[in-house]
């Protein structure tokens, strides 16, 4: 028997049966609260969300725009597929997770099954080509090429290929029009990552990414994808629980993206590609006496601009590559091709990305540099067959003595000895090897007047700046690598670059008499790209005027109305007086006419005196690799600028494929003669293309009014070029060496 009192339980139980009550209660108000939170309060907002439970959107992907040279020629358009693709989140909804799925789609395409399921992976570090980079929840296209009857299969036995479909869609082609390739200058697209699609989540119109969309990578599709793409549209369609289509909540329909207008030529395109594989071709059956085998011509590029505005009416680089490899994926093979350690690295555009020395084609900007320094242009100047600097003998190319000549002389002959005796002299006036406090520099200086050592900002991504190896980078340089110097120094050896980091190491941040008469004639540190070096010699054609170069020329809608023109841009101008560049400009053309570039103009036929040429070329050397061929030029209208990587004399190697692309742009025979009739482009086009109310354009020969004789050679007058598809519902740079050659 319980020792409690009976008064005692029964008040125990009672408080008990309070606090039960208590919290009872205290459930029952949270409970409360809560229902009134999500019914009341927030009532509107979750209502919709249930709402749109049972509303799915279908994306309508946008036509992309097109890609137009500056007759309305397509050379980037789209075209219609079957394409069979795949949804991952319902292959992950079956039980075997979607083997038996694509082990019979394998079968209906006749390809290996496990080629399919490697379509369909998701690509990650570890993960190799060929996989899906794009987001996991977008259809993953398996291939571009079925045929009707393999779709007919697929869409007819629906529940053999659950997630599974296959239907047209537009594809992005690049057409080669007129046997242009030009892919470096239009680039490529490939599928829109989940970051991308995150970071436009909120925005509308074009600023949104939706998980099926392409985007622009490289060249031209990636600076104007904003334009190109247009607007994704969007079906939004009524399910019910079971998923089953009940009605219709309204449509948003795609809007194709703008059709941008470049102010490439294809014909001229293709006559520059042409001539840089003939040249670098030929280069590699020429023997050179340095290294005792064949140029290995293993890369190069060349340009064609317009000297008035700045415009690229051709921009190769090699080596290249085929564009199309990437629409709809791209090969594990093909893309090792492309990025491997043997592929050359066909992806860069040498042209913008391409750096080298210039050789002696920085020679006119040297001569601009000693006049600003003060030596006459009527002077005469020592060009012996070497000079001792330093206690290290400088050397003429092929140790020429032409006594004491002009600076025009000096252009033509290519003389360095010149160069070397004027960049020494300004180098003792700046202190030498104590400087003065604030040096003139009058070379570095020239050189950055003339926009090296930084980006000519045109319309392309990825271009790089070059250098300009004047005091401020020696001093960044040193400190970079002044330790590793000194620990190679104190090692003891005693090769050539053992010395070179003993000097450096104790005094590498100086700059030396070696140092300024190399960069004199476009040595030593010096880098430049061919683009950069094409902008200068198109100053030097049209006045002196530094125009920011463009691909790029205009907007226009698909029906071929103007959105808005892409005009030229003056960025500033040389520091070159009328006088000088009459100066620069005569000597030139001398060495057309007498120079080291005679032979392979004016001894080949060349009419100067019709159409007057000018030029300089450049021979640079580089440690460790034979010599890079330079060679460029203007005329009235167009600068010509072609480089070549270990491709020998800056005329050898280069001259007769630019002598030949300037007969191709003005209709000049082999004997000398002029035929307008087969003249690509004897003026720089200037209108931008008409077009037919359908949005095709009229070809019409640039250069000339309408209706002139002179019309696209490969159409009838007034042919129009194919209408869009519309669909149913760098490389570490090389240092060069102590010497250049002309």
């Amino acid at each position: 028997m319980s020792n409690i009192p009976e008064t005692g339980r029964t008040r125990r139980v009672t408080i008990r049966l309070v606090v039960l009550q208590i919290l009872v209660l205290s459930l029952l108000a949270t409970l409360g609260g809560r229902l009134w939170y999500l019914q009341v309060r927030n009532g509107s907002e979750y209502a919709a969300k249930a709402q749109g439970n049972h509303i799915r959107e279908v994306v309508e992907p946008a036509v992309r725009g097109e890609i137009l040279d500056a007759s309305g020629r397509i050379l980037a358009g789209n075209e219609t597929k079957l394409v069979v693709s795949v949804s991952r989140t319902a292959l992950l909804q079956q039980k075997d997770h979607g083997k038996a799925a694509l082990t019979k789609l394998a079968e209906v395409l006749g390809m290996p099954v496990k080629d399919v399921e490697n379509k369909v992976r998701l690509c990650d570090a570890k993960t190799p080509q060929p996989c899906w980079n794009g987001s996991p929840y977008q259809p993953i296209p398996v291939t571009q090429q079925a045929t009707t009857q393999q779709a007919m299969q697929i869409m007819e036995r629906r529940e053999d290929f659950p997630g599974i479909t296959a239907q047209s869609t537009a594809l992005r082609r690049y057409t080669g029009v007129e046997g242009a390739n030009a892919a470096q200058v239009l680039g490529y697209l490939s599928p829109v990552t989940d970051d991308e699609v995150a970071k436009s989540a909120g925005k509308s119109g074009r600023d949104r990414r939706q998980p099926s969309d392409q985007v622009g990578r490289a060249g031209l599709e990636s600076v104007y994808d904003d334009d190109l793409r247009g607007t994704t549209g969007v079906d939004r369609l009524e399910v019910d629980n079971l998923g089953r289509v009940i009605g219709s909540a309204g449509r948003t329909p795609a809007k194709p993206g703008d059709n941008l207008v470049t102010s490439i030529d294809a014909r001229v395109q293709k006559v520059v590609e042409d001539n840089l594989a003939q040249a670098m071709s030929d280069a590699r059956k020429t023997y050179d006496k340095e290294t005792q085998k064949n140029f290995e011509a293993d890369s190069g590029a060349a340009l064609v601009m317009d000297v008035h505005t700045g415009r690229i009416v051709a921009m190769a680089s090699a080596p290249t590559f085929d564009p199309n490899l990437w629409v709809g994926g791209i090969s594990a093979k093909d893309y090792q091709s492309l990025t491997g350690k043997d592929s050359n690295y066909p992806l860069l555009n040498r042209a913008i990305q391409g750096q080298s020395a210039p050789g002696s084609t920085f020679k006119v900007i040297s001569t601009t540099a000693a006049v600003q320094a003060g030596y006459s242009l009527d002077g005469h100047y020592p060009c012996p067959k070497s000079m001792t600097i330093g206690g290290r003998e400088f050397k003429n190319f092929e140790s020429e003595s032409f006594g004491d000549i002009s600076l025009e002389k000096a252009l033509e002959v290519s003389c360095d000895t010149v160069f070397y005796g004027l960049a020494y002299d300004q180098w003792m006036k700046d202190g030498g090897i104590k400087p003065k406090k604030d040096p003139a520099d009058w070379f570095f200086k020239t050189a950055h007047q003339f926009g090296l050592g930084a980006k000519t900002g045109i319309d392309l991504p990825g271009e790089v700046t070059g250098r300009v190896p004047d005091r401020q980078w020696k001093q960044s340089f040193y400190d970079a690598n002044k330790d590793a110097w000194c620990a190679q120094a104190a090692k003891g050896g005693h090769d050539y670059t053992d010395q070179i980091a003993r000097e450096n190491c104790v005094d590498g941040n100086v700059m030396r008499a070696g140092d300024s008469v190399n960069f004199a004639i476009g040595q030593g540190d010096t880098l430049v790209t061919p683009l950069q070096m094409a902008r200068i010699y198109a100053a030097l054609a049209n006045g002196g005027t530094l125009y920011r170069p463009t691909i790029g020329k205009a907007i226009v809608s698909p029906d071929g109305t103007p959105v808005r023109e892409i005009a030229p841009h003056v960025d500033g101008k040389l520091p070159d007086d009328g006088k000088l560049l009459s100066y620069i400009d005569q000597a030139t053309a001398g060495v057309i006419t007498g120079g080291t570039a005679a032979w392979k103009f004016v001894g080949s036929g060349w009419p100067q005196d019709k159409i007057e040429l000018h030029a300089k070329t450049g021979t640079a050397e580089v440690a460790g690799k034979q010599t890079t061929s330079w060679l460029a030029t203007y005329s009235k209208d167009y600068a010509v600028v072609m480089t070549i990587s270990q491709g020998g004399t800056g005329s050898g190697g280069s001259g007769d494929a630019v002598r030949r692309i300037y007969q191709a742009l003005y209709g000049v025979d082999d004997k000398g003669g002029i035929d307008n009739s087969k003249a690509l482009l004897p003026k720089p086009q200037t209108d931008l293309p008409k077009f037919n109310p359908d949005g095709t354009a009229i070809i019409q020969q640039a250069g000339y009014p309408a209706g002139s004789a002179f019309l696209d050679p490969a159409q009838p007058a007034g042919a129009q070029a194919s209408p869009a598809t519309v669909l149913p519902a760098a490389l570490e740079p090389t240092r060069s060496t102590g010497r250049g050659r002309a």
